[in-house]
């Protein structure tokens, strides 16, 4: 349905939640080294339910190889720093949003990358932490099924 691609992840049960949203909505997740953790770890596996061997879970040891993978695509660079919200658009299959890791977010080199229209934020009340990565995902995610109206769905 759609693509997740996470930059870098360095917590286990985020990755792990993800993978549990990416099977339950028929997305494909695409990890990009170094991670900082092992995809065998318990904590990820507790937090995915052990969904890893039904789920489609790409790893790369570098963004550009993920990019080339997902050619023809298009491309949205998840941000605090961007200025259109996540409802700002009309999202189609195969549409792939990138999550940089829960620390310090997408590098500059990659935000560079994107234009500022590719550049979406979820809304949050001034001066407070990021939302948790897994949240972020999910909220993000159920939007875009939500308007292809939960296609493969129940």
């Amino acid at each position: 349905m759609f693509n997740i691609v996470l930059y870098e992840p360095e917590i286990p049960p985020n990755t792990g939640n993800i993978i549990r949203l990416c099977v339950n909505t028929s997305s494909s997740l695409h990890l990009i080294k170094p991670l900082g953790f092992n995809l065998d770890e318990k904590r990820v596996r507790r937090a995915g339910l052990d969904y890893h061997d039904i789920a489609n879970i790409n790893i790369y040891e570098t963004y550009d190889q993920c990019t080339k993978k997902l050619k023809g695509n298009r491309f949205f660079a998840v941000s605090t720093k961007a200025t259109s919200f996540y409802t700002d658009f009309k999202y189609k299959k195969g549409d792939v949003f990138i999550f940089g890791p829960e620390t310090r977010g997408l590098p500059e080199s990659i935000l560079n990358k994107t234009t500022d229209k590719e550049k979406i934020r979820v809304p949050m009340t001034k001066n407070n932490r990021s939302l948790n990565l897994s949240n972020t995902v999910a909220i993000i995610l159920y939007e875009g099924w939500r308007q292809l109206n939960f296609e493969k769905g129940i």
